[in-house]
Protein backbone atom coordinates (compact mmCIF):
# COMPACT_ATOMS: atom_id res chain seq x y z
CA UNK A 1 0.00 0.00 0.00
CA UNK A 2 3.13 2.10 0.70
CA UNK A 3 4.63 1.72 -2.71
CA UNK A 4 3.97 2.98 -6.42
CA UNK A 5 5.49 2.91 -9.53
CA UNK A 6 5.96 6.41 -11.03
CA UNK A 7 6.36 6.32 -14.92
CA UNK A 8 5.09 9.65 -15.83
CA UNK A 9 3.50 12.85 -14.38
CA UNK A 10 0.15 11.35 -13.64
CA UNK A 11 1.88 8.71 -11.57
CA UNK A 12 3.79 11.90 -9.62
CA UNK A 13 0.73 13.17 -8.87
CA UNK A 14 -1.08 10.51 -8.04
CA UNK A 15 1.83 9.88 -5.11
CA UNK A 16 1.76 13.14 -4.17
CA UNK A 17 -2.27 13.24 -3.41
CA UNK A 18 -1.50 9.97 -1.65
CA UNK A 19 1.14 10.97 0.52
CA UNK A 20 -0.65 13.10 3.19
CA UNK A 21 -3.07 9.83 3.63
CA UNK A 22 -0.35 7.67 4.80
CA UNK A 23 2.12 10.27 6.24
CA UNK A 24 0.75 13.28 7.90
CA UNK A 25 4.26 14.76 8.11
CA UNK A 26 4.36 14.76 4.16
CA UNK A 27 1.68 17.27 3.54
CA UNK A 28 2.64 19.98 1.69
CA UNK A 29 0.43 22.72 3.35
CA UNK A 30 2.93 21.70 6.25
CA UNK A 31 6.49 21.67 4.66
CA UNK A 32 9.79 19.70 6.72
CA UNK A 33 11.17 22.04 8.43
CA UNK A 34 8.83 24.64 8.54
CA UNK A 35 9.07 25.95 11.90
CA UNK A 36 7.45 29.24 13.87
CA UNK A 37 9.03 32.28 14.27
CA UNK A 38 9.17 35.39 16.25
CA UNK A 39 7.06 37.11 13.12
CA UNK A 40 4.18 34.38 13.25
CA UNK A 41 3.39 34.14 17.52
CA UNK A 42 1.77 36.70 19.51
CA UNK A 43 1.45 34.08 22.71
CA UNK A 44 2.89 30.52 23.42
CA UNK A 45 0.11 28.43 26.06
CA UNK A 46 1.58 25.43 27.04
CA UNK A 47 -0.16 22.28 28.72
CA UNK A 48 1.60 21.18 31.85
CA UNK A 49 2.26 17.53 32.51
CA UNK A 50 4.02 15.64 29.88
CA UNK A 51 5.05 19.32 28.11
CA UNK A 52 6.86 21.07 31.11
CA UNK A 53 7.55 17.20 32.68
CA UNK A 54 8.22 13.71 31.68
CA UNK A 55 4.58 13.27 32.62
CA UNK A 56 5.95 10.93 35.86
CA UNK A 57 4.09 11.78 39.19
CA UNK A 58 5.64 10.91 41.92
CA UNK A 59 4.04 10.97 45.09
CA UNK A 60 5.35 10.81 48.71
CA UNK A 61 4.00 8.83 51.65
CA UNK A 62 2.06 12.16 52.80
CA UNK A 63 0.37 11.73 49.35
CA UNK A 64 1.90 14.88 47.98
CA UNK A 65 3.07 14.46 44.24
CA UNK A 66 6.05 15.75 42.76
CA UNK A 67 7.29 16.06 39.24
CA UNK A 68 10.60 16.77 37.87
CA UNK A 69 10.76 20.19 35.43
CA UNK A 70 13.95 20.97 33.32
CA UNK A 71 15.92 24.38 33.93
CA UNK A 72 16.30 24.88 30.32
CA UNK A 73 12.38 25.05 29.72
CA UNK A 74 12.31 27.95 32.78
CA UNK A 75 15.60 29.51 30.83
CA UNK A 76 13.02 29.79 27.56
CA UNK A 77 10.08 30.41 28.83
CA UNK A 78 11.85 33.64 30.43
CA UNK A 79 12.95 34.67 27.54
CA UNK A 80 9.75 34.07 25.91
CA UNK A 81 8.31 36.65 28.43
CA UNK A 82 10.85 39.07 28.16
CA UNK A 83 10.58 38.93 24.38
CA UNK A 84 6.98 39.95 24.71
CA UNK A 85 4.90 37.25 24.14
CA UNK A 86 1.82 36.69 25.99
CA UNK A 87 2.24 33.58 27.93
CA UNK A 88 -0.18 30.97 29.26
CA UNK A 89 0.03 27.49 31.25
CA UNK A 90 -3.49 25.52 30.40
CA UNK A 91 -3.73 22.42 32.53
CA UNK A 92 -7.01 19.86 33.25
CA UNK A 93 -4.89 18.94 36.50
CA UNK A 94 -5.82 20.96 39.42
CA UNK A 95 -2.69 20.70 41.68
CA UNK A 96 -0.20 23.07 42.99
CA UNK A 97 2.68 22.32 41.89
CA UNK A 98 0.98 23.51 38.32
CA UNK A 99 0.70 26.87 40.27
CA UNK A 100 3.96 26.90 41.76
CA UNK A 101 5.79 26.46 38.88
CA UNK A 102 3.44 29.21 37.13
CA UNK A 103 4.57 31.98 39.80
CA UNK A 104 8.18 30.97 39.69
CA UNK A 105 7.86 31.17 35.82
CA UNK A 106 5.44 34.57 36.11
CA UNK A 107 2.82 33.11 33.52
CA UNK A 108 -0.86 32.74 34.46
CA UNK A 109 -2.11 29.54 35.11
CA UNK A 110 -5.39 28.37 34.49
CA UNK A 111 -5.83 24.90 35.93
CA UNK A 112 -8.74 22.47 36.54
CA UNK A 113 -9.72 23.10 32.87
CA UNK A 114 -12.26 20.55 31.84
CA UNK A 115 -12.61 22.47 28.11
CA UNK A 116 -9.27 23.55 27.29
CA UNK A 117 -10.70 25.17 23.93
CA UNK A 118 -13.12 26.87 25.37
CA UNK A 119 -10.79 28.30 27.93
CA UNK A 120 -8.24 29.52 25.63
CA UNK A 121 -10.47 31.11 23.37
CA UNK A 122 -12.02 32.92 26.31
CA UNK A 123 -8.35 33.56 27.22
CA UNK A 124 -7.50 34.64 23.92
CA UNK A 125 -10.93 36.86 23.58
CA UNK A 126 -10.19 38.62 27.04
CA UNK A 127 -6.41 39.14 25.53
CA UNK A 128 -7.11 40.34 22.36
CA UNK A 129 -4.80 38.10 20.41
CA UNK A 130 -6.01 36.09 17.65
CA UNK A 131 -5.87 32.00 18.07
CA UNK A 132 -4.50 31.71 14.50
CA UNK A 133 -1.48 34.18 16.31
CA UNK A 134 -0.98 31.44 19.11
CA UNK A 135 1.65 28.47 19.60
CA UNK A 136 -0.20 25.77 21.54
CA UNK A 137 2.40 22.79 23.22
CA UNK A 138 0.40 19.63 23.75
CA UNK A 139 1.07 15.90 24.78
CA UNK A 140 -1.88 14.17 24.88
CA UNK A 141 -5.28 13.71 23.27
CA UNK A 142 -6.95 16.28 25.69
CA UNK A 143 -4.79 18.71 23.69
CA UNK A 144 -5.96 17.71 20.50
CA UNK A 145 -9.06 20.60 20.98
CA UNK A 146 -6.93 23.46 21.05
CA UNK A 147 -4.50 22.12 18.45
CA UNK A 148 -7.89 22.58 16.42
CA UNK A 149 -8.39 26.37 17.56
CA UNK A 150 -4.65 28.13 17.20
CA UNK A 151 -2.07 28.69 14.48
CA UNK A 152 0.74 26.78 15.69
CA UNK A 153 -0.70 23.41 17.14
CA UNK A 154 3.30 21.77 18.50
CA UNK A 155 3.65 18.40 20.05
CA UNK A 156 6.51 17.06 22.26
CA UNK A 157 8.76 14.30 21.00
CA UNK A 158 7.22 12.30 24.01
CA UNK A 159 3.22 13.36 22.72
CA UNK A 160 0.69 10.25 21.62
CA UNK A 161 0.67 9.50 17.97
CA UNK A 162 -2.43 11.03 17.38
CA UNK A 163 -0.65 14.68 19.01
CA UNK A 164 2.23 14.05 17.14
CA UNK A 165 0.18 13.26 13.41
CA UNK A 166 -2.43 16.45 14.45
CA UNK A 167 1.03 18.81 14.94
CA UNK A 168 2.39 21.37 12.47
CA UNK A 169 5.71 20.85 14.32
CA UNK A 170 7.36 18.52 16.57
CA UNK A 171 9.87 18.97 19.20
CA UNK A 172 12.82 16.57 18.84
CA UNK A 173 13.03 17.15 22.71
CA UNK A 174 10.61 14.75 25.28
CA UNK A 175 8.60 16.59 27.58
CA UNK A 176 10.13 17.83 30.44
CA UNK A 177 13.70 17.46 29.03
CA UNK A 178 13.72 20.51 27.25
CA UNK A 179 10.67 21.12 24.78
CA UNK A 180 9.76 24.51 25.75
CA UNK A 181 13.57 25.86 25.49
CA UNK A 182 13.81 24.19 22.13
CA UNK A 183 10.30 25.81 20.98
CA UNK A 184 11.52 28.99 22.55
CA UNK A 185 15.11 28.42 20.42
CA UNK A 186 12.51 28.43 17.35
CA UNK A 187 11.35 31.52 18.08
CA UNK A 188 13.88 33.80 19.40
CA UNK A 189 16.83 32.04 17.75
CA UNK A 190 19.26 29.50 19.24
CA UNK A 191 20.78 32.43 21.83
CA UNK A 192 16.95 33.25 22.69
CA UNK A 193 18.18 37.51 22.05
CA UNK A 194 15.73 38.00 19.36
Amino acid sequence: ARVLEIDDPHDLARARALAPLLDPAADPARPPGALPDRGAIDAVVMDFDGTQTDDRVLIDADGRELVAVHRGDGLGIAALRDAGLALLILSTETNPVVAARGRKLRVPVLHGVDQKDRALKQWCDENGIAPDRVLYVGNDVNDLSCFGLVGWPVAVATAHRAVRDAARAVTTAPGGSGALREIASWILGPTLAR
